[in-house]
């Protein structure tokens, strides 16, 4: 397996977990600009989850890597992603272009991280689309609330 190094996000916290998973799904872009990509078309993405935190669970572990990819791997693996609840809307906010992507896997996976005794965070999705084509999101200090 090739070693992929990702941008790091600068941080202060005790503990960085990084879980890299790929999955395949499909999608298009319903927009006049989108090109090729407004017709239907699929990819094996490849992700990146970093996720943070000064405390580790009852179980000694910042949150189980298991955890972080079944959120996004169960949900999206082998699926169109236009299909989803989370692209429901036309809003361009919503088209699963790979920056959505990131940005809204980032909410799944921050919504859950939300629900954990010991508050870890995820500090940024990158999501590889294609080989010279990739997304990093990093959620700004508000997105926290």
């Amino acid at each position: 397996m090739m070693q992929q190094i990702y941008p790091a996000p600068a941080h202060s916290y005790r503990y960085e977990l990084n879980k890299d998973f790929q999955f395949a799904a499909a999608h298009y872009v319903p927009h006049e600009e989108a090109g090729a990509c407004r017709r239907l078309h699929g990819h094996t993405y490849f992700a990146n989850i970093t996720v943070v935190g000064n405390e580790l669970n009852e179980s000694g572990f910042l949150v189980n890597f298991q955890d972080i990819k079944n959120l996004i791997h169960k949900r999206f693996d082998h699926t169109v992603l236009n299909e989803d609840s989370l692209f429901d809307d036309m809003d361009p906010n919503h088209f699963p272009t790979t920056e959505a992507v990131a940005r809204k896997f980032w909410e799944v996976i921050q919504e859950s991280l939300n629900k954990l005794p010991n508050q870890p965070r995820c500090l940024q999705v990158f999501l590889r689309e294609t080989p010279t084509s990739y997304v990093v999101f990093r959620p700004r200090k508000e997105d926290f609330q």
